[in-house]
């Protein structure tokens, strides 16, 4: 990913509370059909992991339908890319306090984004594979006023169900963020950004004015708010 020095994140909390929040990842490998991509929900795990499977930053866990072929079609030698994005939005040069003074000002689009690397590894294994079910669940279930729990549904069904999948997990061997919040503009026009965020009065560009806002504090957001 091309990164800026301006718009790089190296903070590893910062970047594991990224994928925890934002978990949907798309999931890149290459083999023998050329690139392939999967889009799924993954498990960060940072504590537990065995001595001889040793991982400073982390391993990812998901699983992929048993039909899709991507778990059998990668080369295990290539690393795979599991790219997680956070907060995003257009904006635009109307904003800038630049556009007034000069008129040289073009729009972009913020966001902020992890990719980690690592090596696959395939888990075709019934305890394996429930264990991450449950887990998977019992995080995604967690605000719900009646969680849903796998041990709900008939054991039999969730027996097939698990049949049909397979499981992978990625040692991450290497981390990249990037933070893109406007940091190359002078403060006058981050200042500007943050305000016309703020009047659009939506979701999405509260979420990126609380990030660009951070910028202008001299530090990025530690929140889950990413």
């Amino acid at each position: 990913m091309y990164i800026p020095k301006a718009n790089e994140e190296t903070r590893t909390p910062v970047l594991h509370e990224l994928i925890r929040s934002q978990p949907f990842a798309s999931l890149v490998t290459f083999g023998g059909s050329g690139l392939f991509a999967s889009h799924v929900p993954m498990i960060l795990e940072t504590q537990g992991i065995p001595d001889d499977q040793a991982a400073p930053l982390g391993v990812l866990k998901c699983h992929v339908s048993r039909a899709n072929t991507q778990w059998k079609d990668f080369a295990p030698d290539v690393e795979a890319l599991a790219i997680f994005s956070g907060a995003q939005h257009y904006i635009s040069p109307s904003w800038y306090e630049e556009k007034h003074a000069t008129g040289k000002v073009v729009p972009t689009w913020n966001y902020v984004a992890v990719h980690a690397y690592g090596s696959l590894r395939v888990l075709d294994d019934a305890d394996w594979l429930r264990a991450h079910v449950e887990s998977l669940t019992t995080i995604h279930e967690a605000a719900s006023p009646e969680p849903w729990a796998v041990s709900d549904a008939p054991a039999d069904y969730i027996a097939s169900i698990i049949k049909g999948i397979v499981g992978l997990e990625m040692r991450i061997t290497r981390l990249e963020g990037k933070w893109k919040l406007s940091q190359n503009r002078s403060e006058e026009d981050r200042r500007g950004v943050v305000e016309g965020l703020d009047a659009l009065g939506t979701a999405s560009g509260d979420e990126m004015k609380r990030l660009v806002v951070d910028t202008l504090d001299g530090c990025r957001s530690d929140s889950s708010s990413l």
